[in-house]
């Protein structure tokens, strides 16, 4: 994913997030992915309350590629999709080092889109200029245009 910046995120993996098969339960790999997305926002817009958020999550996905254990060392990295005149996506990949670290690890990648919002007017927005310019510093897919976005 080269040439773009991404934003990595340390994932702590608590006991509960563990299920009796000894793996880390895939509904979690959401919450990881969450967290990216939450640090993520924090660091590049100074986003801390929720009720600041300025997007709504409209659709989250994950390939599950291999089991993380809770003796695994894992951090989620996030880049920024692709980018529409109102929405823009996230793509997450769970990723940490083997036993001997010598190579790394993908344990799951995934991807969400997140939609501007009004929550005082309740309705859907244009990416507002200065979110679209900060958002294409991580961004590895097209970009569109105001003008020809849908």
């Amino acid at each position: 994913m080269g040439g773009h910046e991404k934003f990595v995120t340390d994932i702590h993996i608590r006991f509960r997030d563990v299920d009796t098969g000894g793996h880390v339960n895939n509904v979690v790999y959401f919450t990881y992915f969450e967290e990216g997305r939450k640090d993520f926002v924090r660091s590049l817009f100074g986003i801390v309350n929720p009720e600041d958020y300025n997007f709504i999550l409209a659709h989250t996905s994950c390939d599950f590629l291999k089991p993380i254990t809770i003796s695994d060392t894992v951090c989620v990295e996030v880049w920024v999709g692709e980018i529409g005149r109102k929405h823009f996506d996230f793509i997450y990949r769970l990723v940490g080092k083997d036993k001997d670290h010598s190579e790394p690890v993908v344990y799951a990648k995934g991807r969400s889109v997140q939609v501007s919002f009004d929550y005082k007017r309740n309705t859907t927005i244009s990416i507002p200029g200065h979110v679209r310019k900060k958002l294409s510093a991580y961004a590895i897919e097209r970009i569109e245009s105001d003008e020809t976005a849908g």
